[in-house]
């Protein structure tokens, strides 16, 4: 089977960018899974590690950004490089199951996500945190990175934490249950078909 790899550098005013992902690297793939984020926002760095880990790929992630001025910029590009490398990564949505569901707990709180490999950019996202910030991030880059996500790769995402009082553990279920969706729905089905009714995504 083709690899599901990709690399992108990026280079702007804002972010300086290097990504390569590897979407093979479950249990039994046969390919050590390898994750290693630094973006200078270290509360991003474990969203982005959990993410990896748990939808079973490889992560290599640099980013020098502008944190002097905010964390928007980094937050913003990383999702955006991300999820366009994961996009390309795949090529032709062919052979996939397309869909993925996650459910994921982190002691009180439970976090479901919803996703759909479509061409179809669209997200929904109801977090309910609370506080300004936990760590170094914003809490309401949450939202945004999500929705960054969503249109870099062109998929439906609905991400929504069901309970929880405390706002890491909330967070952090989110992103977890996000990592299980993806490693369902880019699971491959041993077929070569377009799982779609229109024959084309």
């Amino acid at each position: 089977m083709a690899a599901r790899t990709a690399k992108l550098e990026r280079k702007t005013n804002e972010t300086q960018i290097e990504v390569f992902i590897n979407l093979d690297c479950q249990p039994g793939s046969g390919n050590a899974q390898e994750i290693q984020i630094s973006t200078g926002i270290g509360f991003l760095d474990h969203m982005y590690h959990a993410l990896a880990k748990h939808s079973g790929m490889s992560l290599t992630m640099s980013c020098k950004g502008d944190l002097w001025i905010d964390d928007h910029h980094t937050a913003d590009m990383t999702a955006r490089s991300h999820w366009a490398l994961r996009s390309s990564s795949l090529g032709e949505v062919r052979g996939i199951r397309r869909y993925g569901t996650g459910f994921a707990p982190l002691d009180e709180a439970l976090s479901r996500a919803v996703i759909d490999i479509c061409s179809r950019p669209y997200c929904f996202t109801d977090l309910g945190l609370k506080r300004e910030k936990i760590g170094d991030l914003s809490t309401e880059m949450f939202p945004h990175i999500f929705y960054s996500f969503s249109i870099a790769a062109g998929v439906t995402l609905h991400v929504d934490v069901l309970r929880g009082d405390n706002d890491h553990h909330r967070a952090e279920s989110a992103f977890k249950a996000l990592a299980l969706a993806i490693r369902q729905a880019i699971e491959r089905t041993g077929g070569n078909d377009i799982p779609s009714t229109k024959g084309v995504l």
